[in-house]
């Protein structure tokens, strides 16, 4: 597939030169005359000393405070590792359970809610609402990403009157914890919320992993549970844009889950998140590894805070045991046994999407490359057939699309999402109350303001139909992949695993954790293990004190932005070359 540049691309392109053009220019005198030559003054940009002496000066307290944002972060990382790992939530709360000490353990808790700043949270709560309970996903991440700022959902929920609670987790897991163990953990949460709120059924907030989980629960729990939002989560993992999501081809490129038991077996028994994470940042490489840093130091007066507090909750990595993640890879990303009716947990837990009654509401992203609304919407197609199909099991769908909000804008709510989460909880009753079929929730705002209240925004539920989801995939090629990872596990562990386990040991698990590139890149920048980085932190405090930006309008300064953003253009490019030939290469390895 050739690499195409997009239209915007290409009007883009002759920035280059502007940027170029854009650098002061030295006056050049002819040897016959003594004037300089006309090119540079009619530029409008003649030689200015005073111009690049301000500009180096700036870069260079930029240069120093960006080193010092970075050596704070390491210390962040290892301050939050000393003291456990807790949730990154904003808001303060009590446990309730603790799943660690269940008859079937797991590492999972039960949080409430209790005070958001020096408000009490009793104090905003409406009786006449339910419950909401949120699970953030464990893909790697610790918790925290739904309730790290009061913007988030947990701080939209309790704006609106809702009690809310908060499934939050360990970074360890319970020895050989299984899926079903998580499973048992989900019910015995939602069971202690419906007592403590006789009456009231729950509303189900699943963020992307924790999507499925969500569906679990609501499926095997003893009590009826309300609606369930899905945000960002994949149910259906074998669909996808052809170019435009690789992550779902992983499975066949790798040769299927053996890898996942190998690492497993290398960590004495646990899966590191680090390398979950480690795969989302190479998904996007232009955000997650160039645009991050360039925009910290080109901005690093206003980023700082910003950047310190989103890093705290993405370099905190949990880790998964590994009974656990290989059947996360197994029966989910490569066998897609959810979206087909054949997910066996084991203890006679059978699961059929068709069998779910609570109203469900699915909110996507077409910016989001890590759960594109192919896999959070293509399983319906799967499940039901036909709209008629839909009815007929009474079942009452919702999704809401946005064009722009990425994976993560739809847990934090940034000024977009803001506005479509509080739509979806004011408006749960409606949904609750429309007949069954599939609808379309569209929100007007001609306010464009996301903080705004009805009726200055309002919501329509648009029907549907079922066969006009048009999200092909071919089903054909990944069924061969799920059998040639079924054979490469069984190859592997019966004959290779057993004797990584056994030169596998606490110690050297703990060792290859540490040394994991992911976590060397941010440490080693902390004073404990650089003693340099101590003249970093004395030269940062002299230049807050003494802080000389140059204006923003400087021609240097324009000239840095534009390179950053060529950089980053480059990165994308051989990042969309390196998609096409993933995908030509799954195509001829199983498409025939």
């Amino acid at each position: 597939m050739p690499v195409t540049i997009p239209a915007e691309r290409e009007q883009s392109a002759p920035v280059a030169h502007a940027g170029t053009a854009a650098l002061p220019v030295l006056p050049f005198v002819h040897p016959d005359r003594h004037e300089p030559a006309p090119s540079a003054l009619a530029a409008g940009m003649p030689f200015d000393p005073t111009g690049i002496w301000a500009y180096s000066i700036d870069a260079w307290q930029r240069s120093v405070l960006f080193w010092d944002v970075l050596r704070k972060r390491a210390n962040i990382m290892l301050e939050h590792e000393e003291a456990g790992m807790p949730p990154v939530l904003t808001f303060q709360y009590e446990m309730l359970l603790d799943a660690r000490r269940f008859e079937r353990p797991a590492n999972y808790a039960l949080l409430r809610i209790t005070t958001a700043g020096t408000e009490h949270a009793d104090a905003c709560v409406d009786d006449s609402k339910p419950p909401v309970i949120i699970m953030d996903p464990r893909a790697g991440h610790g918790p925290g990403i739904g309730g790290f700022k009061r913007e988030s959902e947990i701080g939209i929920a309790l704006h609106e009157g809702f009690p809310v609670y908060f499934v939050s987790f360990f970074p360890a897991p319970s020895p050989h914890q299984r899926l079903v163990d998580v499973l048992h953990a989900m019910h015995h949460f939602v069971d202690e919320v419906i007592a403590r709120h006789p009456g009231k059924r729950p509303v189900l907030y699943g963020n992307c992993q924790a999507g499925w989980a969500a569906m679990l629960v609501a499926i095997h729990c003893r009590a009826p549970v309300g609606p369930i939002v899905l945000n960002g989560s994949p149910l259906s993992y074998w669909a996808g844009e052809s170019g435009a999501n690789p992550m779902r081809l992983a499975g066949g490129l790798l040769g299927g889950s053996w890898l996942t038991h190998f690492v497993g077996d290398l960590g004495d028994g646990r899966f590191d998140g680090a390398w979950l994470v480690q795969n989302f940042e190479t998904l996007k490489p232009e955000a997650a590894i160039w645009d991050k840093y360039a925009n910290l130091y080109l901005e690093v007066d206003r980023e700082e805070e910003r950047f310190l507090e989103f890093e705290r909750w993405w370099n905190a990595w949990y880790r998964f045991s590994r009974e656990e993640m290989v059947e996360i890879v197994d029966h989910l990303f490569i066998g897609n046994e959810l979206e087909q009716g054949t997910l066996d947990l084991g203890d006679e837990v059978k699961i059929d999407l068709r069998s779910l009654k609570s109203p469900l509401v699915i909110f996507a992203s077409y910016g989001d490359n890590i759960t594109p609304p192919h896999q959070a919407l293509a399983w319906l197609k799967a499940v039901y057939k036909t709209t008629d199909a839909l009815k007929e099991a009474g079942q009452r769908i919702v999704f809401l699309t946005d064009p722009h909000v990425g994976h993560l804008g739809i847990f934090v709510s940034a000024s977009v999402a803001r506005l479509e989460h509080r739509a979806i909880l004011e408006n749960l009753d409606e949904v609750a109350n429309l007949a069954p079929g599939l609808y379309e929730m569209k929100i007007s705002n001609p306010t464009n303001d996301p903080d705004c209240r009805k009726p200055q925004y309002s919501v329509a539920f648009e029907e549907r139909r079922v066969e006009d989801l048009a999200f092909d995939n071919s089903r054909k090629a990944f069924e061969r992949v799920r059998q040639l990872s079924q054979a490469n596990e069984a190859l592997y562990s019966n004959f290779v695993s057993p004797w990584v386990q056994a030169m596998a040991t606490p110690w050297s698990a703990e060792a290859l954790r540490w040394l994991h590139p992911m976590r060397t890149s941010r440490y080693l920048l902390s004073e404990k293990f650089l003693p340099w980085m101590h003249v970093v932190a004395r030269l940062a405090d002299e230049v807050r004190s003494k802080r000389m930006p140059v204006s923003p309008d400087n021609p240097m300064r324009s000239a840095e932005r534009t390179l950053s953003k060529q950089t980053e253009t480059a990165i994308e490019i051989v990042r969309e070359a390196r998609d096409s030939a993933q995908e030509r290469l799954f195509r001829r390895l199983y498409s025939h």
